[in-house]
């Protein structure tokens, strides 16, 4: 009786798991509409007070986006402040929402992609995962893996899409 091979196992096909990527840390929101008068006006001796007075440590090991949710015109220093108490606390923060958050994050990740290891190979962009992988993940590995790759498939090794084939 012949053994049965695994030939997903045995290819030269490299696979992408987007969701290794993922950094796990708790990401919040700091919103400068709580620091607002009447959610409209931005004060700066009142805002600068309330910054020193705030309690910095329950930011410590998040991901922090600094944003305002209200409809309000808020000056640029404003955001770039918060950003100095965070960056003293060495808390990773950047200034926009959630969503841009994770764009950077994921950026952040995918630039330390060494590309030469996909030269000439096969490779899948995984596509389930567990954790919340931004669409824009994946457009940003497709751009740094398909200068290199002899093709690039979505999916999963055993059921692919194709997308990408070099030419010869």
């Amino acid at each position: 009786m012949k053994d049965i091979l695994n030939r997903v196992a045995n290819s030269p096909i490299v696979t992408i798991d987007l969701e290794e990527f993922y950094r796990s840390e708790e990401r919040v929101v700091f919103d400068l509409k709580e620091f607002l008068y009447e959610e409209l006006v931005l004060r700066e001796k009142d805002f600068r007070a309330a910054l020193k007075e705030l309690d910095w440590n329950k930011f410590k090991n998040k991901l922090v986006a600094v944003h305002c949710s209200a409809d309000a015109i808020i000056p640029n220093w404003a955001f770039m402040l918060v950003g100095t108490y965070l960056t003293n606390l060495h808390i990773e923060y950047i200034i926009g929402d959630l969503q841009t958050l994770e764009y950077y994050l994921f950026e952040k990740s995918l630039s330390l992609i060494d590309p030469l290891v996909y030269v000439g190979k096969p490779v899948v962009i995984k596509g389930c995962s567990k954790q919340p992988i931004p669409l824009f993940a994946y457009g940003r590995i497709l751009s740094i893996v398909q200068p290199y790759a002899k093709s690039v498939m979505y999916g999963e090794p055993c059921s692919t899409v194709p997308l990408f084939k070099a030419s010869k």
